[in-house]
């Protein structure tokens, strides 16, 4: 039986689309749900564009009520994956799923990590620190903003004269040649 993903997001998707047309054709894997916060992401759209359903939920149905577990059960999603998801998950989440829910962070953590780090917040802090190289960061998601045990690192040279677009443009893409390769690689891991 095919393994099936869930992916939480928050705004555009760009990741949650790459994880889809990824998985689109894979004969081990699906993306069976797209989850936002956002009614209006754009990842919506991209859910559409790929014939996967999706769902809005609200911050009381995510913190207060199972509902968003019961779904993500009722569904057999085997892993979540929260590409540009920011709200924090709630340990209910963590405890239904342990060690099955991975977040992507567009830097080197432990560095440059935590509440508000997210998007261009985080290559400002990275280029104002002078840093000399930036990247990507695959870890399990726990009960703390970008604490979870590192799956993956991917990085890349800062350049004297790059700019916040430059350092942007980098860490998008290692996020789309990296991040469906170690959703892949984790799914082969897990026991069916």
């Amino acid at each position: 039986m095919k393994k099936r993903i869930a992916i939480f997001a928050s705004g555009s998707g760009s990741n949650a689309q790459k994880i889809m047309e990824h998985f689109k054709r894979n004969a081990d894997a699906e993306v069976v749900l797209v989850l936002t916060n956002n009614p209006q992401a754009y990842v919506l759209q991209r859910a559409d564009n790929f014939e996967v359903p999706s769902h809005i939920f609200t911050r009381h149905e995510f913190y207060e009520t199972d509902d968003v577990i019961s779904l993500l059960k009722n569904l057999q999603v085997d892993i979540i994956v929260l590409a540009g998801f920011l709200w924090l998950v709630p340990k209910t989440l963590l405890n239904a799923f342990p060690n099955k829910i991975i977040n992507l962070h567009p830097a080197l953590l432990p560095k440059f990590g935590g509440k508000g780090m997210y998007g261009d917040n985080v290559h400002k802090a990275v280029l104002a620190a002078g840093e000399e190289e930036s990247g990507i960061t695959i870890h399990f998601a726990n009960a703390e903003f970008d604490e979870g045990e590192i799956i993956h690192q991917s990085r890349f040279k800062i350049e004297p004269d790059d700019t916040l677009e430059m350092v942007k443009f980098k860490v998008q893409q290692l996020e789309h040649q990296h991040f469906p390769k170690v959703i892949e690689n984790l799914l082969k891991k897990m026991r069916s």
